[in-house]
């Protein structure tokens, strides 16, 4: 009896692989069960490995995924160092390698874009219909070098060491000299926290920076006569002195640091 069964069973098998042969296999439902399939698996490990984090952790103390909780974040901090997730940190380098503002657009846009226009024409442009990996070189080696570009940028990326604000930071000299406040301590301070700061993602300073949100430049901010104070009042809370400004407040940075900000501000009035 079972031998029987087994035999049936081979000679289904064997009509079925005779059909897919002939037929081909159907996007729906085949493909498309398999895939949700799969996506559930994810899901469920994620979920899984996410109440191991969580019934594994106890307040700071390490469970077997690590803390539930860290020290708080300060929103005031200056030496936070922005990194991407693990799985960008091959893009995270490659923008590395391309330099703004030069050639920054070839790493955002066009070396992604390329590969993508390449991976969608895919089934356009090769259509064999060898399957064995031995048979398809070309291919193959095309694999090979992006698993190998990938882990190298990955593990580059993971590796990289960098200073906070590095490439504004260093025009900090540059903009000393220029609007004429090389020498003024508080003023130079105030320079490298707003170049710490992030205020270059929407302002421009001596065409550095980039303007977004309808942000003003900023290089000439000292002639138009606001005052130290109120360039203080205006860092704590923006929509207050400005109502309707989408700027957000860094009244977190503390008294200190935001006169020297306003110190900076208000001794930038334009290329001397």
């Amino acid at each position: 009896m079972a031998s029987k069964l087994k035999e049936q069973q081979r000679a289904e098998f064997k009509r079925y692989k005779e059909d897919v042969q002939k037929e081909g296999k159907k996007f729906f439902p085949y493909a498309i069960f398999h895939d949700t399939v799969m996506s559930l698996v994810v899901v469920a490990v994620i979920i899984g490995l996410a109440c191991v984090w969580y019934y594994t952790a106890d307040g700071t103390e390490a469970g077997i995924l690590g803390p539930l909780y860290t020290d708080a974040a300060d929103p005031g901090t200056t030496n936070f160092v922005p990194r991407p997730d693990w799985f960008f940190y091959f893009l995270f380098y490659l923008l590395r390698i391309f330099k703004w503002p030069e050639t920054v657009v070839l790493g955002t846009v066009g070396v992604p874009t390329i590969l993508l226009i390449l991976l969608i024409g895919l089934p356009f442009y090769d259509k064999r219909t060898e399957r064995r990996l031995l048979r398809r070189p070309v291919a193959m080696v095309a694999a090979i070098l992006v698993v190998i570009s990938m882990g190298v940028l990955t593990w580059k990326g993971a590796t990289a060491k960098e200073s906070l604000g590095s490439e504004t930071v260093a025009l900090v000299p540059e903009w000393a000299e220029k609007q004429g406040f090389a020498g003024n301590a508080e003023a130079e301070a105030g320079a490298k926290l707003f170049a710490e700061s992030g205020c270059l993602n929407c302002h421009i300073y001596l065409g550095a920076g980039g303007q977004n949100l309808g942000a003003p430049d900023l290089s000439d901010e000292g002639s138009k006569g606001r005052g130290v104070q109120w360039q203080i009042d205006h860092l704590k809370c923006p929509s207050c002195v400005n109502p309707g400004s989408p700027m957000p407040a860094f009244g977190d940075l503390g008294d200190d640091n935001l006169r020297k900000i306003a110190v900076f501000l208000e001794a930038s009035k334009g290329e001397q």
